[in-house]
């Protein structure tokens, strides 16, 4: 399955695609991770988001990007989500792929930081990163923060 990528700052967002995003935000993380936390958290108007569509322009996959400094000293990348319609297509590490090219075209070549589900770590070190420091609780789930250098 070929997506094609977006990436937007909030203020070129239309009505539609924020609509999208904060729907399949809530559908895995509110209601399918069963976890009840403020998912609209004031950090959307600062960060760039990377949109993936289908061919019938549903939207598959998303991350929100930051630069240095504004959720971690890092670069950064959150919100990694993919529909769970489409996961059996590895999505997840195009979607990856996408976000570390975007982070590089939009803040430069640099170290990015993600605060990442515990259970994702093996995933998430084919791609470079490692652990740093403990891990931790957040709304209820394990998490560790790990940077690629």
């Amino acid at each position: 399955m070929t997506l094609t990528w977006t990436t937007k700052p909030f203020e070129a967002l239309t009505l539609a695609e924020l609509y999208a995003l904060l729907q399949l935000r809530s559908e895995v993380f509110v209601v399918e991770q069963t976890c009840a936390f403020q998912d609209i958290d004031g950090q959307d108007q600062v960060a760039y988001h990377l949109l993936g569509y289908t061919e019938t322009g549903e939207l598959a996959a998303y991350t929100r990007l930051f630069g240095v400094g504004i959720s971690y000293p890092e670069a950064s990348i959150g919100r990694v989500v993919v529909s769970p319609k489409y996961r059996r297509y590895g999505l997840g590490r195009v979607l990856l792929q996408e976000s570390i090219a975007a982070v590089a075209t939009l803040f430069g070549e640099q170290p990015i930081q993600i605060g990442a589900q515990l259970y994702l770590q093996k995933f998430y070190e084919s791609f470079g990163f490692r652990q740093v420091g403990e891990g931790y609780l957040e709304d209820g789930i394990p998490h560790i923060h790990m940077i690629r250098a």
